[in-house]
């Protein structure tokens, strides 16, 4: 029986036979990144394809003011950096370890080989790209119709997880720069929907993150056509 390699838990490598992701590990390249390291700049020429092999690495992109907007988390497991690697154009936005991480990388001519040669990898690259156009979609509807305190409200709700009584928990809250990035908008902001939420008792602290005690108006709020969140939020 062959040893576990660190590719094993690479989900875009669940088609391949254990020998053949052996292989595979032998011809990428490792490293280690510290947690807060810069992985990848936005515009750099560098085209690998990179996988998380352990840790979690966050995708983003800053504004003309500077300000960090964040696209996307990502967990042991995922991979990133594919669309260089397919079109040859400089990167689109910026990679950093959210906390300290083990990191595979394949160049540009070792992915294409991968995704002509095996069609479960294929069909991953492709789920993968329909994911991000669905995301984009999802943000540009956001920014298009959703006020900046309507979108911390979203990314509360994205937040929660039910718990075993049913209630909407958020376990462990991010910090107000990593809502705000998320949501497109800005700490004092975040700051000032949560204290607003609470003081309207529709959540409430709980140990390090919020417990939902108003789920259905949270909802509403979200959801609200701009110019409905001026009034008392405890009406």
């Amino acid at each position: 029986m062959l040893a576990a390699n660190r590719l094993d838990n690479i989900q875009l490598f669940a088609s391949l036979a254990p020998e053949e992701r052996r292989n595979l590990e032998k011809r990428c390249r490792w490293r280690r990144y510290r947690s807060n390291e810069q992985i990848l700049d936005k515009d750099s020429d560098d085209h690998d394809v990179y996988f998380v092999a352990e840790g979690q690495v966050q995708i983003v992109n800053y504004s003309m003011t500077g300000r960090e907007i964040a696209l996307a988390r990502l967990q042991a497991g995922s991979f990133f950096g594919e669309l260089a690697a397919i079109d040859g154009q400089p990167r689109s936005a910026s990679v950093v370890a959210v906390e300290p991480c083990l990191l595979a990388s394949a160049s540009p001519s070792l992915f294409i080989d991968l995704v002509t040669r095996y069609p479960g990898v294929a069909r991953g690259v492709l789920a993968k790209l329909c994911g991000i156009v669905r995301s984009c979609d999802e943000r540009i509807m956001d920014l298009s119709t959703l006020g900046a305190v309507q979108r911390v409200y979203l990314e509360l709700l994205r937040l929660g997880r039910e718990d075993a009584s049913g209630q909407l928990l958020i376990a462990k809250l991010p910090t107000h720069k990593t809502i705000a990035s998320r949501a497109s908008t800005t700490r004092e902001t975040v700051a000032r929907s949560i204290s607003q939420l609470t003081a309207a008792n529709i959540m409430a602290k709980h140990g390090d993150g919020l417990l939902v005690r108003d789920r259905e108006k949270l909802e509403k709020l979200a959801g609200a056509l701009a110019g409905e969140l001026g009034g008392d939020l405890s009406r």
